[in-house]
This record gives structure tokens, C-alpha cells and sequence, in this order.
């Protein structure tokens, strides 16, 4: 501690500083990161159990055990039912793995849409992602491409240029007005209500078959999930999900206090807005062009981590991507035995679970945006 009365070498006297406030200070900020890192391993812990469970899930297997005996089998000296090790690794984990990934771009590209627009109600289908990848989707369907024998990639090549399509055409509209946040809302809601009329017209027109084909992929599913479709995911997840960490403290810049503090900081918010909602378009697109329209992740997981760690975007990103792929993976599960031998798609339950949520957020949660 330094005494008061001591001078420092220009003859001023130096005022008293206490080292046990420093050291407070030190305490305190290591018990804030310690609480954020407790929380990432509970949500590490439950995903663990709920892809444990979710392998599991069959009847096929007895339970964990010979779901994990059937993974060590592969890599280790252990015995296994060949049966029991085929349906685990074609079918089990190709769903469990699809609905991680899933869960986590999803999740991670409305947390960073909703910190680069400073706007709680975005998400990567507020843009009019959705809406464009089922017009895609509808109309390769419509037009009898998807009963070509290679029709399933077809359907999703002709979903993911819509998803993008999109996208980029919200860009452009944004870079009109010089990429305000409001701007990008605005096209994306018109957008949205735009490709769901042109998908409308084409299920007017569309016989049975066609129309059950395309109303089956708008309620989004993980069935179907192989290594092929998974290698693609996880290739992007890769590459977008490291550069989006990588922006955290320019999203705490323009989250905190808008766009004018971040400039001041030496930030091209307009560049890092562009940047941020780029990737996250190319995330999504990836993913719904595979699974189909899955919901509310990307809305709702952020608001659950915002409330379990706060605005750092540091640890809400990461946070993000667990609580996503959390609630993924227990849509799944339920979807699969509530309603056994049906499994009823992902996206339906996760309506049903995320709206009374996000109400209930709405309601009680005191955020301040803006």
C-alpha cells in the first residue's frame, strides 16, 4: 500500500492506494468468469446425457451401455453386436451428430444477429431465410425434380440457392441505406411474407403428392441424417463458427453502445454488420437446406444464455451454441417417444416448446435494447 504524504518524483503527493481493493477486483472478476465457466460445463454435462440418451432410443439397443460398447467397438479391442454397432452408427449418431450441429449454427447465428442489429427479435428467419429456402425447396419439388433418382440433393442444392438467394438480396437492399439495422429488418420481414406467397401459389397448384412433399419439408426433420450430409454441416460449422468467436469484442462494441461508441473505437460497424449476418446467412442455409424449417433456436437459445451469463459475447457465443444444440436434442428425444411409434418432426415440437418460452421471456425478462 502506498502511504499518503509520499511524493512522487515531480514533488506531487500521491494519494493512497490500497492493494486489498486490487486484489477485490481480482477476486471479483475471477468469480464472474468461474460462473460463466460453470455454466458452459453444466450445459457440456447435459448435452453429454442427452446424446446418450438420444442414441439410445430404439428398440434395438437395451440402453447406454451397449450404445457406448458400440462406439468403443469401433475404435477399441471391445466386442460388440455387429447389429447393434450397424444401427448405432448409420442411424443413431448420423441423428444425433445432424441435430447437434443443427442446434449449434443455428443457435450461434441469432446470438450474433441479434448483438451486430442490437435487436432481440432477430433471428436468421427474421431475414426471410426460411421462406426463401422453402420456395426453393417447393419448387424443385414441384417441378418433378425431386423424383429424379438424385432428387434429395437436388431438393437441397435448390433450398440452400434460395436460403442464399435471399440473403444476399437483403444485403443489397441494406447497403442501400448504408446497412442500418432497421433497414435489414424491414427487407427481411417483406422478404419473408414474399417467398411464403410464392410457396403458397406453388402448394395451390401442386397435386397431392408434390403438396405433401413440400409441406413435409417445412416442418423440419432430422431424419434422413447420413456422414455425407453431416461432413458438409460440420465443414461450414468450421470455418463461419471460429470467425464468428473471433468478432466477439466488436459485437460487444456495437452492442453496448451502438454504432457511433464503436466507430469511436476504430470499428467499421457497417463492414462487421455485413460481415457477421453473412456468415450467419451461410450457417443457416447450410443447415435448413438438410433438416428442413426448424424454428425458434436461434431466437430463443440466445435470450436463455443472455440470462445464464450476461451480454459478453466472449462466453454468450459459446453458450449460444450449447443451449441450441440442447434444445435440439431434447425436441428430438420427445418428439421420438411422446407420441412412439410416430416420431413427430423437430420443428413442431420445438413450436410448441419455444413459443410459451419466448413469451414467458417476453413477460418476465427486463432487457434493455437498444
Amino acid at each position: 500500500m502506498i502511504l499518503q504524504g509520499e511524493q512522487n518524483k515531480k514533488g506531487f503527493p500521491l494519494k493512497e492506494v490500497s492493494i486489498d481493493k486490487t486484489n477485490d477486483c481480482r477476486g471479483a472478476y475471477q468469480h464472474f468468469i468461474a460462473r460463466k465457466m460453470l455454466f458452459l460445463g453444466v450445459c457440456l454435462a447435459i448435452l453429454f446425457f442427452l446424446i446418450l440418451l438420444s442414441a439410445s432410443i430404439g428398440g434395438t439397443t437395451k440402453g447406454p451401455y451397449e450404445v457406448l460398447q458400440a462406439v468403443a467397438a469401433r475404435f477399441l479391442p471391445v466386442e460388440s453386436d455387429p447389429f447393434v454397432m450397424g444401427v448405432v452408427w448409420h442411424l443413431r449418431l448420423p441423428r444425433v451428430f445432424l441435430g447437434l450441429l443443427a442446434g449449434i449454427g443455428l443457435a450461434i447465428s441469432g446470438a450474433a444477429m441479434q448483438g451486430v442489429t442490437r435487436n432481440p427479435l432477430v433471428s436468421p428467419f427474421t431475414v426471410g431465410i426460411s421462406s426463401a429456402a422453402a420456395f426453393g425447396a417447393s419448387l424443385a419439388i414441384m417441378f418433378g425434380i425431386g423424383y429424379l433418382g438424385s432428387g434429395t440433393y437436388i431438393i437441397i442444392l435448390a433450398a440452400f440457392a434460395g436460403a442464399l438467394g435471399c440473403s444476399m438480396l437483403v444485403f443489397g437492399l441494406t447497403r442501400l441505406k448504408r446497412g442500418s439495422p432497421e433497414t435489414l429488418i424491414l427487407a427481411g420481414i417483406a422478404l419473408n411474407y414474399f417467398f411464403g406467397s410464392l410457396t403458397a401459389i406453388l402448394q395451390f397448384f401442386a397435386n397431392e403428392q408434390q403438396l405433401n412433399a413440400m409441406v413435409n419439408w417445412t416442418f423440419g426433420t432430422l431424419s434422413g441424417a447420413d456422414w455425407s450430409r453431416i461432413s458438409i454441416i460440420s465443414i461450414v460449422l468450421l470455418f463461419c463458427v471460429p470467425l464468428l468467436i473471433r468478432l466477439a469484442w466488436d459485437l460487444n462494441a456495437i452492442f453496448s453502445g451502438g454504432d457511433e461508441t464503436a466507430k469511436s473505437l476504430g470499428i467499421d460497424t457497417s463492414r462487421i454488420r455485413t460481415l457477421t449476418l453473412l456468415i450467419s446467412s451461410l450457417i443457416t442455409a447450410s443447415i435448413i437446406s438438410f433438416t428442413g424449417i426448424i424454428g425458434f433456436v436461434g431466437l430463443v437459445a440466445p435470450h436463455l444464455a443472455r440470462m445464464a451469463i450476461g451480454e459478453d459475447h466472449r462466453f454468450l457465443l459459446p453458450a449460444s451454441c450449447l443451449v441450441g444444440a440442447i434444445l435440439v436434442m431434447g425436441a428430438d428425444i420427445v418428439g421420438r417417444t411422446v407420441m412412439e411409434p410416430l416420431i413427430l418432426p423437430i420443428g413442431i415440437v420445438i413450436s410448441f416448446v419455444g413459443v410459451p418460452m419466448f413469451l414467458y421471456l417476453m413477460m418476465t425478462r427486463d432487457t434493455r435494447w437498444g
